[in-house]
Formats: C-alpha cells, structure tokens, sequence
C-alpha cells in the first residue's frame, strides 16, 4: 500500500504539472478541493468512513490524479483570476454562472477562514459596498440591445432647398439610460491598496443570472475600439458615426463591464470616451472599475482637457465612487469609502446611510435612540440620535412645517446630519424646496457634517430634466438680442455665482435667463438660493469639508478633533 504522505504529494505534483490548480502550496491546494463545488455532500459523508479528515484529503486527491488527470471545466479560469502573478488581461467576454452561490462577504470570509486574506475593517466596509452591487445584480434585469443600422450611422447629404438656408447640424439627443440599471462601482486608491484582489472578488462572485460578464484592463479596451472605429471607416468611409454601432456590439458582449486601472493619457480616449460610456450604459451595462486616481484627476493637464470635463461628470454621477486607501480616526475607526452624498434611492442607500451615521455618532458608547429638542416652547423630535449625530428621513425633517429657528437649534445641539430620502423637488414641491435650502444654508454655516441619500443626483435637486428641456425651449422661442449688448446680459447672468455653481450650471447647459425660464423660482432671489445652495453642498461633499474635525491620524488625531470643537462652540455662542 503507498504511504499517504507519498501518495499526498505525488498527487500534488501531478496536479500542478497540468496546470489543474491555482495554488503554490500543498495545503492551499487541499483547502481549495475542499471547498470546490464539484464535490458533492456524498463526498463530505464519506470523510467519516476514512477516520481521518487527513485521509480523506489524500483519498480525494488519489481520486483526481487517478482520473487521467482531467482538468475541472473553468480550473483555468480560477487559476487566471488567482490575485497572484496573475497575466495582464485581454479582451474577450466570458459567459459564467457563479457555482459557489456565494457573495463577495460570503467569499471574504470563505477566504479569511482559509488562511488566504487577513480580516480587515475597512477593507470589509468595501466589500460591503460589493455586496450591495451583487445583490442588486441578482434582480437586475439587462434591457435587450437594439443595434442601429450601418446606414443611420452615416451623414446625410442635405437637400438642395436645404442648403439653400444653410441649416445647421442637429445635435445628438440625449442617451437616456434605463431606469433600472444599477449604479456601477469606481474603486480608487494606491498602489497595494487591493484594488486587484477586491476586483477579483466581486468578478468571481457575480449572480448566476449574469451569464455574460468581460473583465479586461482599460487600455487594451480601448485599443480595442479604436481598432473598431479604424475598420468600420475604413470599410464605410471617414464619415460613419461608429461608436454606437460598437457600443451595442460591446453591450451584447457583457452586461457587466469591469475594467482595470481606468486611465486616459491620450487625447484621442478623451474624446470620445464620455460618450462612449454613456451609450454603454444606455444599453443597460453596468460598470465597474478600478484606479489609480479619482475621477477628478483624470487626464489631468491634459489636451483640450474641459472636452474631457463631462466624462468626468458622469463617471461621479452614474457610479459610486470609492475611496480604497484606509483612513481611520482618533477612534481607530475606518471612515466609509464612498463620499457622503449618495444617489439613486436603491439597496445600498441604506447601507450608505447605516456607514456613516455609525461613523459619525458613538454607537458603542451611546446606542442609537430617538431625542427631543425645544424651540420657542415647541418640541422636535429627533428620530435617531447616536454621540453628536442625528439620523432623519426627508419627510421627517423637511415634510413637516419646520423653519430657520429649529434648524438653528438642531445646529446647536448636533455636528453632524443623516438625512435620507430626499426626492427631487420639482415646483409642485416648492415649499419643500425653500425648507431644503435653509437647512443647507443652516448646516454650511455651522461647519456640521451633511450625509444625504437622494433619488436623483444634487444637480437635479430643484430643476427635473423635464424642466430643463422645457426653459431650454422657452428661451429658445423668445427673441434673444444680439450685439455687445447680449454678451453684457450674459456676463451680468453670472455675475453674483461663483466658480463651482457656474460650472455645475455649466454641465447642466443651464443660464440664470433658463433658470427664470423655469416656474420653479417665482423671482431673482430664489433663483440665487438655489445657486447658492448647489454650490455649498458641492462644497460640503468635498474631501477636505468631510474630513475636517474628525480627528484622523494623518490630520492630527485627538488634538484636531478637539481644535475643531473649539471652533464650533464659538459659533454656538455667536449663534445664541
């Protein structure tokens, strides 16, 4: 009879000679046939027959050497995905159903037990925020890909008449994306912050509903298209508008587009590619990426760079943006990877909210638990209060008749607001509009802390895409002056709005005349809190805003959250 110990190792080699596992150890190699789906219970029973769970392990490995040492059907795909040497990626879209029926916390942890990852707090936070993708991919359904047609894609020759009248070319309508597609993921951070493992984790684990899945580093994707775009000029002409037409051949590809170290150095990427990820997306892909910087550093002193501005624009807006370089407080605590607004009002709205009201408040110390306040003799509740932080719904603080003196006393009495369910607020809510903009202004001026989850994005708070149209076409029908006159107007229109509001209004194609074309203001006043309050809570979604008086290491700890206590007792006095 063959000593276990030879026949283990014996196993073990003839193993790794064909390439059938994605280990370099011995024990790595038994954990991973332990835990692989392709052995069924009856092989968990039949441990117990051998006496020994070391038996077993060397029963089961004799059992796949013996069987001509036949590789599992996607063995290669995990040794490919392994974290470790793993080759630079090519194109190709690969179809795959998740066996293990195990999420990305499910898969964490599998891999922690297994010796393979350390347990790390921030790190889970992440994983968390995959989790929440994943499981909204469960239910998400991709809407079918309608393919333009080759000719609709070339220009057309005007006609004589038309020509006569020198008619301009029309622009391009707007992508308008599905209303069920997920917000996708952009993972930033530093070198050996675990951008590739956490990549690997969420690609390894998607739902088996999601058959169709690429994963492929950003450069050679884009190689790729522009590769396209070359064949289809030359075969068609320099004329043809190619890129729908390989965005939709992309999207039948994958449904889950994941990319590796998202960059753009090249002024030909930068051109082209906010609109071709906005067509992606509007075929119902989602994405998911990874980086090395944020997305307001991309191409970076780049060529003709404010072309490249609205991709940035839609890269934070359509996907959740994450932070994956650990900072923790004077508490030890790992502040919550993404920013503090959050939008649409989906599955991980709450777990966004949850983060950060644990964050914020003190739950070890001070449970959550609902408070009360006193203004004027009248009583606010509070629905949730932890440490300094106060948790409320919209409705719960805007939906009620509150005004500037509760707002005031909430300031006084807390550093920092959650406040989820925000709608967009159209002019049929315009009350709730008004209150929305004092309590920002109230928050701003208290230096406090502001967490939001919206349904739409802030840009849209007070003006609907609906009501953008509509001004835009008000304008549009009444008699614009010309001359030096009308460039005076248009100065004059921005004259009192400062850089960060004039180019918020600038990515919504928005003036102050559109904004008095809209029936949401009823004069210039409320048109100007409504800049205004744009414009701070962009301030206040700010890195800098965010981390100031939160006491992290790398910002003075303890001393800066007492310095910023300070600050803020000043203000309570000059506010009384």
């Amino acid at each position: 009879m063959i000593a276990p110990r030879l026949l283990y190792s014996s196993a073990f080699r003839a193993l790794r000679g064909a390439n059938a596992l994605p280990y370099q150890s011995e024990d790595a190699c038994i954990l991973c046939l332990l835990a692989s789906p392709r052995w069924s219970p009856i092989h968990q029973r039949s441990a117990q027959s051998f006496g020994s769970v070391q038996s077993f392990k060397v029963a089961r490995l004799a059992e796949t050497a013996s069987s001509s040492l036949s590789v599992p059907p996607n063995a290669k795909d995990k040794r490919s995905k392994s974290w470790r040497q793993r080759p630079r990626r090519g194109y190709a879209a690969v179809q795959h159903a998740n066996e293990m029926s195990r999420g990305p916390i499910q898969e964490y942890d599998h891999r922690i037990y297994n010796g393979r990852l350390r347990d790390d707090d921030h790190q889970r936070m992440i994983i968390q925020t995959l989790q929440d993708l994943h499981e909204m991919l469960a239910d998400y359904d991709p809407p079918e890909i309608v393919r333009p047609s080759l000719e609709d894609l070339k220009p057309h020759k005007p006609s004589f008449i038309s020509s006569l009248f020198h008619r301009k070319a029309t622009t391009r309508p707007a992508t308008k994306l599905p209303s069920n597609l997920p917000k996708g993921l952009y993972m930033y951070g530093d070198v050996g912050s675990g951008k590739t493992m956490l990549m690997d984790l969420f690609f390894d684990t998607l739902p088996s509903n999601i058959r169709h899945k690429t994963r492929i580093h950003f450069h050679n994707f884009m190689q790729d298209v522009h590769r396209r775009l070359h064949k289809l000029r030359m075969e068609h002409g320099n004329n043809i508008d190619g890129l729908p037409y390989i965005a939709a051949d992309i999207a039948a590809q994958s449904s889950i587009l994941c990319f590796d170290e998202f960059q753009c150095t090249d002024v030909a990427d930068a051109m082209i590619l906010r609109r071709l990820v906005e067509t992606l997306m509007g075929h119902g892909v989602v994405i998911v990426t990874t980086s090395n910087r944020h997305p307001s550093d991309l191409y970076r002193n780049g060529i003709q760079r404010e072309s490249f501005i609205p991709c940035i624009n839609l890269l934070q807006t359509q996907l959740r943006v994450i932070n994956l370089d650990s900072t923790t407080d004077y508490r030890k605590m790992p502040r919550p990877p993404s920013g503090v607004f959050y939008h649409p009002l989906d599955k991980a709205a709450k777990s966004h909210a949850d983060k950060w009201f644990r964050f914020l408040g003190k739950p070890a110390e001070d449970p959550p638990h609902p408070a009360t306040q006193t203004v004027w003799g009248r009583k606010i509740t509070v629905p949730l209060v932890s440490g300094s932080c106060a948790r409320f719904s919209f409705q719960e603080l805007i939906g009620r008749a509150t005004g500037a003196a509760d707002y005031l006393e909430l300031m006084r009495s807390y550093d920092a607001f959650v406040v989820t369910d925000v709608p967009g607020m159209t002019f049929r809510e315009r009350d709730w509009a008004r209150r929305f903009i004092t309590f920002v202004d109230a928050v701003y001026e208290s230096r406090a802390k502001l967490v939001l989850t919206t349904a739409v994005p802030l840009t849209q708070l007070f003006l609907s895409p609906e009501e953008v149209e509509e001004a835009m076409a008000k304008n549009k029908n009444e008699a614009t002056p010309k001359g030096p006159s009308s460039k005076k107007m248009a100065e004059n229109d921005h004259s009192s709005v400062d850089d960060s509001m004039r180019m918020l209004m600038d990515d919504l194609g928005l003036s102050m005349e559109m904004m008095k074309g809209s029936s949401m203001f009823s004069g210039d006043e409320e048109r100007f809190a409504f800049a205004r309050a744009l414009s701070r809570l962009s301030e206040m979604g700010s890195q800098e805003w965010v981390e100031r008086g939160m006491g992290l290491e790398g910002k003075g700890g303890i001393d800066e959250k007492e310095s910023w206590q300070r600050v803020r007792s000043r203000w309570r006095e000059d506010s009384l």
